[in-house]
């Protein structure tokens, strides 16, 4: 399942996703693509309601929208990719929101000092972190934030990253394709996930 919180249609988080996506289903495996810029997610309410329901399946969350199907449709899902290009040193508000609701993966009952993940102590299942910036990447990789939010959903989740991509410098049009080398890049990683579905 991979997860697209970029806003602009069409742009190099989306020609990065597409790419992927195209040589995932080349190996035999099933992609589904969630656009969050398509999909009805409201805010957190911070009710703690879904904290307070124990076991390892996150329970429904009380607000009704888009959220509880996505979640069903992860919990289905063998491997993920997470991508959300940076806005304001960031991942994306849209893909903020997306985390904030993946609260629904955590326990803390009322009075407990600290959470805990439903699924601390399981199997986890592989993962790709994908994110993007217009100043060079090695600034997005120490000053900025969006991979450590990519990261957490990724470990709320059950899942631990075997590849990371971070392209920097990318101030192209919509529309703008790939260069090589970012397709090298993006080769690499879909090869590792293919591996690390196999096993």
């Amino acid at each position: 399942m991979i997860i697209n919180g970029a806003y602009r249609p069409d742009g190099h988080t989306d020609r990065v996703i597409a790419e992927l996506s195209r040589l995932l289903t080349g190996a035999g495996l099933h992609v589904e693509t969630v656009m969050l810029r398509e999909t009805s997610i409201e805010f957190c309410h911070n009710c703690r309601e879904c904290t307070q329901v124990p076991g390892i399946n996150p329970p429904p969350c009380v607000i009704d929208d888009d959220m509880n199907g996505l979640v069903e449709r992860m919990e289905r899902a063998d491997g993920f990719i997470f991508a959300a290009p940076t806005n304001f040193g960031t991942a994306t508000a849209l893909f903020k929101r997306y985390l904030e609701r993946l609260t629904v993966y955590g326990i803390w009952p009322w009075g407990a000092r600290m959470p805990k993940l439903r699924k601390q102590g399981v199997v986890p299942k592989p993962a790709l972190l994908i994110t993007s910036c217009s100043a060079p990447a090695w600034i997005g990789r120490w000053v900025f934030h969006a991979m450590g939010e990519l990261k957490l959903a990724a470990r709320t989740v059950g899942a631990t990253p075997v590849g990371r991509l971070i392209s920097g410098q990318v101030l192209a049009p919509p529309g703008t394709a790939l260069d090589g080398p970012t397709r090298h890049r993006v080769a690499r990683l879909g090869q590792r996930l293919i591996k690390a579905m196999a096993t």
